[in-house]
């Protein structure tokens, strides 16, 4: 089953026809299954799982970077139709659209013995899940198969591409059938369930990376005005949010719930590779310096126009959500003195109040952080206590809204005071004050269009720094092609390392897509890896090898 194509699987593992239908008498079949209410909810559970949601991955940016794989197939160009992780983001989408179809078409098996409500409140919870996998196709696809029915194996042999508007057309009927029929809240005692507001965010997602203004700026003002139960609000503590303690907040619309005792967690390698190497880890997966040098200083200047910024002393007068998400030097991190200084041979270990040598410099470990930078936001203690997190699994949260309205209206010219508040509740919180308090923020005031995107696009990036919205932002903006095609820039070796010049030799000139430049900085920066991105072909994704050679009347797109 392993070699059996995604489209493959949906007609093979979930159509009603009695020949294909293998499952022993003593295990349910489609031909049984969805005959009572408890059926149906363990259907609908199912598609729950994490493996059919989630952000792309942030290593797909000019954010992030692995150094143990150097790169991956986005960054490095290498992409193509045999790539196993194509291969398997399109499997599961179709997998999760096939039960998904299934559960539709044999629904009212159970209608006898399942109130009216409880159906439709499932179905819609089914159809915006299909919905969520058509959108993840065609923003990284383009054209896909447009499959609403189980197939039976000799149907799914004639499948064919759908064009993108099409599917977009239906992923909106689909979506819009969510948001009528799913309630604003459920009872505290509930399981997390989808609710209208989670309709209305993928909407407003899928419109926003369609160039649907109208749309985007409509589903979002709609989740902005919800009041009582299910209304949506900003976390007040940017940092905690994605802590254990963030994973009720009212910010959170979508998120998929992880625990441990559920054995639903991540171990290994994994988290090592997000810790200190002092605790064990192996800082492998590291911030950019691009991800650093993209925060403003307090004045709300970027950090090539700001007075307060100064290159020896980065994390000083800079947007308080650098040191959320980012560690700071020679600030305690998970029991250690985090300082990756050529000369810091050692720091204070409060778990053994003394002195031990940092592994966290080079000079000591040779793989510790080539950027000297290691990921804060949503690591805690636990991680590097048990080598183990089960933290929820965020997918969009209130402040993708607001930023989503506001650019939605920035696009449509329709600049007002709701859009640069909209922009400022989110900017006030990552300072902790009252959007009104804007002598304690840099609150934005330009109705410029051209200044304004700018602004949105800035904070779009350092609000949802690790949260997997980057890519998309930038094939969405065309930036992809600048911005994945600068090297990767690194601290020096220590034994060359200008110690005058520690951390940084100046202040990094930034474009106005807030692109960073470094090669004015010569041997004082090093070139850790190089990015490549083909802009004739990369800012759509093969479709997979194998599903063509098994069905090939699917097209494949430019380049591949």
């Amino acid at each position: 089953m392993k070699y059996m194509s995604g489209i493959l699987l949906l007609a093979a593992g979930l159509t009603s026809c009695h020949t294909l239908d293998l499952n022993p008498l003593s295990e349910p079949s489609t031909a049984t299954f969805y005959a009572n209410q408890t059926e149906l909810e363990l259907a609908v559970n199912d598609l729950y799982r994490l493996d059919f949601w989630g952000n792309d991955n942030e290593q797909f940016t000019d954010n992030y970077w692995h150094r143990g794989q150097l790169g991956n197939s986005v960054t490095f160009g290498t992409m193509n139709a045999d790539d196993a992780g194509v291969q398997s983001y399109w499997s599961l989408c179709y997998k999760a659209i096939a039960r998904a179809n299934s559960f539709l078409a044999n629904k009212d098996r159970a209608a006898a013995n399942t109130s009216a409500a409880v159906l439709k409140q499932l179905e819609a919870e089914m159809r915006l899940i299909r919905a969520y996998q058509y959108v993840r196709l065609i923003t990284h696809f383009g054209d896909v198969p447009l499959i609403t029915n189980p197939l039976t194996l000799e149907e799914s042999y004639a499948v064919t591409r759908s064009p993108q508007a099409g599917v977009l057309q239906f992923i909106f009927a689909e979506l819009d059938f969510a948001i009528a029929n799913l309630p604003q809240s459920y009872p505290a005692s509930a399981v997390k369930r989808l609710t209208k507001g989670a309709a209305l965010a993928i909407k407003a997602r899928t419109a926003l990376y369609t160039g649907n203004w109208a749309v985007a700026k409509e589903a979002a003002q709609a989740i902005m005005q919800f009041t009582g139960a299910g209304a949506y609000s900003l976390h007040s503590d940017y940092s905690q949010l994605f802590l254990k303690a963030g994973e009720t907040s009212n910010e959170l619309i979508i998120s998929i719930p992880r625990d441990e005792a559920q054995k639903v967690f991540t171990s290994g390698d994994a988290v090592r590779d997000l810790l200190p190497r002092i605790t064990g880890g192996y800082g492998a997966q590291i911030p950019t310096r691009e991800m650093v040098d993209a925060y403003e200083c307090r004045d709300g200047k970027t950090i090539d126009q700001s007075p307060l910024y100064n290159p020896k002393d980065p994390f000083k007068n800079r947007d308080p959500r650098l040191t959320a998400s980012i560690v700071e030097f020679g600030t305690q991190w998970l029991g250690y003195t985090y300082q990756p200084h050529p000369d810091s041979t050692t720091v204070f270990s409060a778990k053994d109040n003394k002195k031990v040598a940092n592994l966290d410099t080079r000079s000591v470990a040779a793989f510790a952080s080539f950027t000297g930078f290691l990921w804060k936001k949503g690591v805690d203690q636990s991680w590097a206590d048990k080598r183990s997190e089960d933290n929820d699994a965020y997918i969009c949260r209130y402040a993708e809204i607001l930023l989503t309205y506001a650019e939605a209206k920035t696009e449509l010219n329709e600049i007002d005071a709701t859009v640069l508040n909209a922009v400022n509740l989110v900017r006030a919180r990552a300072y902790g004050v009252p959007v009104s308090q804007t002598s304690q923020y840099p609150a934005a005031t330009t109705t410029n269009a051209a200044e304004l995107r700018q602004l949105i696009r800035r904070e779009r990036r350092v609000e949802f720094a690790r949260e997997g919205l980057r890519y998309m932002d930038l094939i969405r903006w065309r930036l992809a092609e600048k911005a994945l095609t600068r090297p990767v820039i690194g601290l020096p070796d220590p034994a060359v390392q200008n110690r005058s010049k520690w951390p940084f030799p100046g202040v990094t000139p930034l474009d106005a897509d807030g692109i960073a430049d470094y090669s004015g900085f010569g041997p004082d920066v090093k070139v850790v890896a190089q990015r490549n991105f083909d802009k004739t072909r990369q800012y759509l994704w093969p479709v997979p090898a194998l599903e063509r050679r098994v069905n090939p009347n699917l097209t494949q797109n430019p380049g591949y």
